[in-house]
């Protein structure tokens, strides 16, 4: 899409100067590249806004092809919405003088539907109870989200909401999961912007973008302007670092600066999530007013972890087990958790795939009949593969057997936590100079 809008954006240019010829085979281009994006994108909104561009792309293309064939007078030259076909062909040689009247603004309201893909249309569905512990966290990310939307009358005089939020910590502790709440429960415009929505190749057009994001965000305020990664955009400066790479952060400390202040119904917060928050320019850190430390989880969170990624398939742990879990897996972050859960609902399975005896068996809960994997030794045993069920046809009543305390057992025997104790010593560091508990 990025690509398509380059293109598009100097076919406009080509237009407008009447290098009829030229600007054609740049929109043809274009719109190549807008075919492509449309194959994969599963956004209706994005792909609905695609989609009107393309046509408008398209018909100024099929007329200046046209023209170009001497098929189309000039006359019957129209505009389209953004300015694509603004400058019409024209016989005479007079004509040129037109152009740079309003292209500040259109240039900003392309660069706004540029970014109208970074706007969560939908909710993802992730409630506060969803995220296991983290209560510092989720306290102060609802006095900067929740609260002044819902009781604005409690932000008067010099009592201020937070304008700017850095989670930080090793990853998959739930800082991503954490701004998917945010998203689901504040009733706020979400934007969830990455660096590639942001970073171009043109000289000046990154710092632009940057611009109109802030811009579009307090049109559409109450707004969340959240990234994840913000170290790839705000990373320290350096002298060996590229002149665009500095433009680009500069402009970020700019509009930062600007969020949360004026009116309240202007109100825009930044939140930013990060794995190195050393690796923050140190101005940046500073706009930031709550830097809140995302730790591993402890035990009793991660048992509420295995307990909700496990989630409603059939199983037998008992209460006391989740607990069992949680105490057993010291070190393990959320993500961790959330992978050793993965594995084991793949081991009825492979029980079942391994089996090499059956047994006819009731589904406790539709009562109809099925064939369980058993040990050869039981009542009722018959001999049989998944492979020889499948044969004759009895492969729709084969059902896997519950997950039990034994699965989660042989699949912590092998798994591993992927943060170390020098990454956990690094972030209590931090936590200790710059930062808080979450």
């Amino acid at each position: 899409m990025q690509k398509g809008i380059e293109l598009a954006k100097e076919a406009v240019e080509e237009d407008k100067k009447e290098n009829f010829q030229h600007a054609l085979e740049l929109y043809l281009r274009a719109l190549e590249y807008f075919g492509t994006h449309l194959k994969y994108d599963k956004n209706p909104k994005s792909r609905e806004m695609i989609q009107n561009k393309f046509k408008e792309y398209l018909d100024r293309a099929e007329y200046l092809k046209g023209y170009l064939n001497g098929r189309v007078p000039a006359e019957e030259a129209s505009s389209t919405q953004n300015g694509a076909a603004a400058a019409k062909p024209r016989g005479g040689g007079g004509g040129g003088g037109g152009g740079g009247g309003d292209s500040k603004q259109d240039e900003m309201d392309k660069m706004k539907s540029s970014l109208g893909s970074a706007i969560l249309e939908e909710k993802p569905n992730v409630k506060w109870d969803d995220v296991a512990g983290l209560e510092g966290a989720k306290d102060a990310l609802k006095e900067a989200v929740i609260l002044p939307v819902k009781f604005p009358q409690f932000f008067t005089g010099k009592r201020k909401p937070w304008s700017g939020i850095l989670l930080y910590g090793p990853p998959g502790t739930g800082k991503s999961y954490l701004a998917k709440a945010v998203a689901t429960e504040a009733d706020s415009t979400f934007f969830s912007v990455s660096s590639s929505d942001l970073v171009s190749k043109w000289l000046g057009e990154s710092e632009k973008l940057v611009s109109s994001l802030f811009s579009l965000a307090r049109e559409k305020s109450p707004a969340i302007i959240f990234i994840d990664e913000i170290d790839a955009l705000c990373s320290a400066r350096s002298d060996s670092e590229s002149e665009a790479a500095r433009r680009i952060k500069t402009e970020f400390l700019v509009q930062m600066q600007g969020v949360g202040h004026g009116s309240d119904d202007k109100r825009v917060l930044m939140l930013g999530a990060t794995n190195l928050p050393y690796a923050l320019d140190q101005a940046v850190r500073r706009r930031f007013d709550k830097r809140i430390y995302i730790p591993l989880p402890e035990a009793p969170a991660r048992a509420s972890m295995f307990k909700i990624h496990l989630g409603d398939t059939p199983n037998s742990i008992t209460q006391a087990e989740f607990d069992e879990l949680g105490r057993r897996t010291e070190g393990f972050s959320g993500s961790d958790v959330s992978v050793v859960v993965k594995d084991v609902l793949m081991q009825p399975v492979r029980k079942t795939q391994d089996a090499t005896h059956f047994r006819k068996a009731r589904d406790p809960e539709t009562g109809k009949e099925m064939l369980a994997p058993c040990s050869p030794g039981e009542p009722g045993a018959f001999a049989a593969t998944l492979q020889t069920l499948a044969d004759k046809g009895l492969a729709g009543l084969v059902h896997p057997p519950n997950i039990t305390f034994r699965d989660f057992e042989q699949v912590l025997l092998r798994a591993r936590p992927t943060v170390s104790a020098d990454d956990l010593a690094s972030y209590e560091k931090f936590t200790s100079e710059f930062g808080e508990e979450g």
